[in-house]
């Protein structure tokens, strides 16, 4: 499995990479995208321990949700059962991506807001708005734009439902879903599809 894991993250975090992964014994499975999250630990059935991967991401997002589920593994080998973002992951993970941070690994755009979520990381890293764009490269999904691009009172579609984009608040844009009249608020990391009403 490691060998093919030279494909999905930066080169030169492969050896510390493939390292952690023996050292642990952690069976990493790729996965086709999911909606929801980027990836996950669990245990099976049979009591192993599993994390998956979406096979979407690019290397650094990747590397980074890799580091994120090898720390909540590690948590509960440390720990049992503890809050799944509480203070030991949190420790734990600011341990692992240590080696990580390195210009030959992330660039520099990248590691000074990488840097910066890792004082207090959450659960997920599209919660950091600046370092989730960062690791996207500015770029959205094919097909698809951030929130912050799309226009005023130009129509789109998240997640099946239908908006209008509306006034931007401090840092995040009001979006009324046209089925309900509701407003809500959607950070400009959102990516969405514009259509014609």
């Amino acid at each position: 499995m490691t060998n093919n894991l030279k494909q999905y993250i930066p080169k030169h975090s492969f050896n510390d990479v493939a390292s952690l992964i023996n050292e642990h014994n952690i069976n990493l499975k790729i996965v086709n995208q999911r909606q929801t999250k980027h990836g996950d630990f669990r245990r099976l059935p049979n009591g192993k321990f599993q994390i998956t991967i979406n096979n979407n991401l690019n290397p650094y997002q990747f590397l980074l949700t890799l580091i994120h589920e090898v720390a909540h593994h590690i948590t509960f080998k440390k720990y049992g059962r503890v809050r799944p973002h509480g203070k030991e992951w949190k420790q734990t993970f600011q341990h692992l991506m240590l080696p990580f941070l390195h210009p030959d690994i992330y660039p520099i755009e990248i590691l000074t807001h990488l840097a910066h979520y890792l004082k207090n990381p959450k659960a997920s890293t599209d919660s950091d708005v600046k370092l989730s764009l960062a690791l996207k490269e500015n770029k959205a999904e094919y097909g698809k734009s951030f929130i912050f691009e799309v226009p005023h009172n130009t129509f789109f579609v998240f997640k099946n439902k239908r908006y209008r984009r509306g006034n931007k608040r401090k840092t995040r844009y009001e979006c009324q879903e046209l089925s309900t009249g509701k407003i809500y608020l959607f950070n400009q990391n959102a990516e969405v599809t514009i259509y014609e009403e």
